[in-house]
Order: C-alpha cells, then sequence, then structure tokens
C-alpha cells in the first residue's frame, strides 16, 4: 500500500501533519481492532426500492459473488442524503448505458474501517444540526471549517491515511473492476486497494482538499470546480502544483437517466400548468442529516394562504424524519394533511396520477427505508414545478428551484451555479428572502417559464450529463 499522506499531487505535506494523520489512523485501530488480515468476500443482495435499476447490494458472505460480465461499482457512504442520491443517479446511467450496477456502502460494514466512518458521520450530523440552534458556534466553527477548514490540502493527509482502514473490504473485487466513488472516502480507499479503474465523483462546486483521492479520476461538474481543482487555489498559502489533465474531468452534472429523458415534456406540463392558473406544486425536502428546520417552518407558514386558496400545493419529503413531520405539524397546528408514511406503492400511483390531475392541499411523504426516501423525491420531481432546497447535491437538478440557506460553507457555491446557469434562483439565506422568491414565482408566470426554457437549453447542450460520463470513464469508454 503506496503512502499517500506525505506527498499529495507533488505537494509535500509537512511531517507534523503527516505525524497526526498516523496518529489518528492508529486511534481507530486502537479502537475498533485490527482487521487488515481479515478474507472479506462481498456477496449481493437486492435493493427492492430500486428493483427497476437493478443494482444489487454488496454485503459480507460465505463466498464472492460473480458480478456478470459487465458489472460497475458505486463506492458510497450515508452523509445525510446526498451521496445517495449521487450514487442513484450514477448507478441509473450506468443501467441505461448496459451496465450491471453494485451498491457499496462503506459504512455499511462490520469492518474497522466503516466504523470510523460512522463515528465521524455522526460528528458531521451532530455538528451540523447545532449549527443551526447556535449562531455563535455556526458563525465561528462550522461555517470557516465547511469552507476554509476542509480546502486546506494537509486536511486531505489526515483522510488519506484513515482510509488504509478500509483497504479489507475490497479484497474480492476485482482490481480492474469499473469503479465510481460518489464520496471520496470510497475512492480514497479503492486506490489503497489497488483499483485501476476509479472515478471520484466530486459532489460540490466549491473546491476543497478533502475531496482529492490521488490515482483516479476526479470529475467535476463546473468549470469553476475545474479551475480550483486544476490549479489547488486556495488551499495552501502558497501556490501548489494542481491536478493533471489525466485525473481531472468536467462532465457536468449528475442526474439520473430516469429524470432527463422525459424532461422536455415535463417542462412543457410545467408551463402549461403555470399558464392556465392551476396550483403551482412546490415539492420540499427534509435532507437526511434533519437541519434547516426553522426556514423550512417559516417557508410552510408563508405557503399556507396560497395552499387555501389553491394557488399552491404543498409536498413534502421527510425523508426518514418522521420527527420533524410531528414538529412542524405541531409548530403551525396543520390542518388535515394527506400522508404516505411507509407508503411507496401509494406514492407511485400519486405520481401517476399528477400528469393529468391537480393536486390541492399539503401531502407529506415519510419512508423508515434509506433507499425510498431518498428516491421519493425523484419520484416527485418529474410532476412538480418548483423544487424547495438547500443548495447542495439538489443544486445541479433539472427542475426549477428555490434555494434555502446553506447549511455548510461548502453549499453555497451550488446555488451560484445554478442561479448562473439560470434554472433556480440565488440563495435565500433569511425568512424574508424565501418569502419573496415564493411570491415572485407564484406571481411572475414569466420568470417561471423562463426557467423552465433555460433547462430545456441546458440538457440539450449535454450540462445534465455528467453521471453518463462518469460511468464511460470508469468503464475505459473515453
Amino acid at each position: 500500500m503506496k503512502d499517500k499522506s506525505s506527498v499529495i499531487f507533488g505537494n509535500p505535506i509537512p511531517k507534523k501533519i503527516v505525524k497526526q494523520a498516523e496518529k489518528a489512523k492508529a486511534g481507530y485501530l486502537k479502537k475498533y481492532g485490527d482487521d487488515s488480515n481479515a478474507n472479506y468476500r462481498l456477496a449481493t443482495s437486492p435493493i427492492d426500492a430500486l428493483d427497476f435499476l437493478g443494482v444489487k447490494n454488496l454485503v459480507f458472505g460465505e463466498t464472492a459473488a460473480d458480478l456478470g460480465a459487465k458489472p460497475l461499482v458505486v463506492g458510497n457512504i450515508r452523509m445525510g442524503f446526498g451521496h445517495y442520491r449521487i450514487s442513484i443517479a450514477m448507478a441509473s446511467c450506468a443501467r441505461a448505458l448496459g451496465y450491471d450496477p453494485y451498491w457499496l456502502d462503506l459504512a455499511g460494514f462490520d469492518a474497522t474501517g466503516s466504523k470510523m466512518i460512522r463515528e465521524q458521520n455522526d460528528l458531521y450530523s451532530l455538528a451540523s444540526r447545532i449549527s443551526q440552534k447556535s449562531k455563535l458556534f455556526n458563525h465561528f466553527i462550522w461555517e470557516p471549517l465547511n469552507s476554509e477548514g476542509f480546502r486546506k490540502i494537509t486536511y486531505n493527509a489526515k483522510d488519506q491515511k484513515n482510509s488504509e482502514l478500509l483497504v479489507p473490504i475490497f479484497s474480492s473485487l476485482p482490481k480492474e473492476i469499473p469503479y465510481i466513488a460518489t464520496h471520496v472516502w470510497p475512492a480514497q480507499g479503492a486506490i489503497h486497494a489497488g483499483l485501476t479503474h476509479v472515478v471520484n465523483a466530486i459532489p460540490d462546486n466549491w473546491p476543497m482538499g478533502l475531496h482529492l483521492a490521488e490515482g483516479a479520476i476526479h470529475t467535476v461538474q463546473t468549470p469553476f470546480a475545474y479551475y480550483g481543482y486544476k490549479t489547488l487555489r486556495g488551499f495552501d498559502k502558497k501556490p501548489l502544483k494542481g491536478i493533471p489533465e489525466s485525473e481531472l474531468k468536467m462532465v457536468g452534472r449528475y442526474v439520473d437517466h430516469e429524470l432527463l429523458v422525459n424532461l422536455r415534456e415535463d417542462n412543457a406540463a410545467r408551463r402549461e400548468r403555470a399558464l392556465s392558473g392551476a396550483p403551482m406544486r412546490f415539492l420540499m425536502t427534509v435532507g437526511g442529516a434533519g437541519a434547516g428546520y426553522r426556514q423550512f417552518l417559516s417557508m410552510v407558514r408563508h405557503l399556507l394562504p396560497y395552499i387555501k386558496e389553491e394557488k399552491a400545493t404543498l409536498l413534502i419529503n421527510f425523508g426518514d424524519h418522521k420527527d420533524a413531520f410531528e414538529r412542524l405539524k405541531a409548530d403551525l397546528a396543520l390542518p388535515d394533511i394527506k400522508t404516505y408514511f411507509n407508503d411507496y406503492e401509494g406514492l407511485k400511483a400519486l405520481v401517476s396520477s399528477l400528469r393529468e390531475n391537480d393536486l390541492t392541499g399539503i401531502t407529506a411523504i415519510y419512508n423508515e427505508d434509506i433507499f425510498q426516501a431518498v428516491y421519493s423525491t425523484n419520484l416527485l420531481m418529474p410532476e412538480c414545478d418548483i423544487l424547495v432546497t438547500k443548495p447542495s447535491e439538489l443544486a445541479y437538478y433539472p427542475i426549477p428551484k428555490l434555494f434555502m440557506r446553506h447549511i455548510g460553507g461548502h453549499e453555497v457555491y451550488g446555488a451560484v451555479c445554478s442561479a448562473e446557469a439560470g434554472d433556480g434562483s440565488p440563495e435565500c439565506d433569511t425568512e424574508e428572502k424565501a418569502d419573496e422568491a415564493i411570491d415572485r414565482f407564484l406571481s411572475d408566470k414569466e420568470l417561471f417559464c423562463h426557467i423552465c426554457d433555460r433547462i430545456d437549453e441546458l440538457q440539450k447542450s449535454g450540462a445534465y450529463h455528467g453521471a453518463y460520463e462518469c460511468v464511460r470513464l470508469a468503464a475505459g469508454e473515453e
């Protein structure tokens, strides 16, 4: 296993930082045990919610599964919903291009590296929620960490060393298998394990040292991100050697095949609803970390009069956060709400009816199953008019968007990207700005139709085809 903490893309890392990285890895080994000699074998199990993609989950088993003639592995972790959502897009486009997709959640095993990931993820989720409750914590710790702390190239040294703990999980995978990672740890782990066809699909528009996995092909969604990684600008106080072209590709946005094949028809239906005076369909999402509740509450409150007048209808995907539904219902004394709780088939039936029928009132969706929780938003997007979301991974999806305030500082440039491209609003970082954006979308049909037009133009240009490109790169087609 080659050390990747001491020198990163030709840039030497201070010995003090390397020692800290080694100490962190040793701490996890002491806490969770050394499984470097374990003989893990990856078998398969179905993912019922994604059966239409043919994607199978990779799990520990007695013997390694035969992955067939054209396999492609999507390596991921659950950190909120974002990395799962991007992973589904990769699996979707792999299937569309004739590959058999496999799902490898590195946090889901009884292995030392998995326990390390779960511990770090728990800390991240906790800090994310605290940041929404404490302005001081958010201002002095969380925002600087997410925007500048994770940006430094030295941060990558520690992650590179910790990701060595993931190597045993890859024991039974063929070294040449096409592999796409939707978080940097699965990318780093795969490289340490000797995989040769690794794509590191970088999720954000804000370049950060956190996302570096030397040895993989780094893909980005935007020109801004490309420049940042090509130069590693701002990753250190002094200029650095950047990522060579052989390991950096700008591919476009990561979007599911199913959301693209009928996109022009979806936009035509949106324009028709807007111009005919049908209730505008707002789709709101509660992320996997459950943060951002206060602004979420304010926006629902502002929408209530419009909903009563049947000028708007609201669909809320609470994901797997039923507690957020209970809080919202209590805080606003909401009237009767149509609910689809652990009713995935019922939700599918609702979606099928929405192209021909109007919808009124408030509809709430909740699923205990993580895949159903994430994919419910995908099911609803084609039939909704405005997606209300923080500017994270959903900032890149082909639907008119209203952006709430970001949670981590790295998300800011997701809204900037969408607003510049013309398929979403600028970030609404206050309740007043969000209310104003709601009013504007409801009153200015020209603005709304213009955004739909821009989405059609972006689709025609290939701007949403990034996931297809990632598949081709991993498979060696490009």
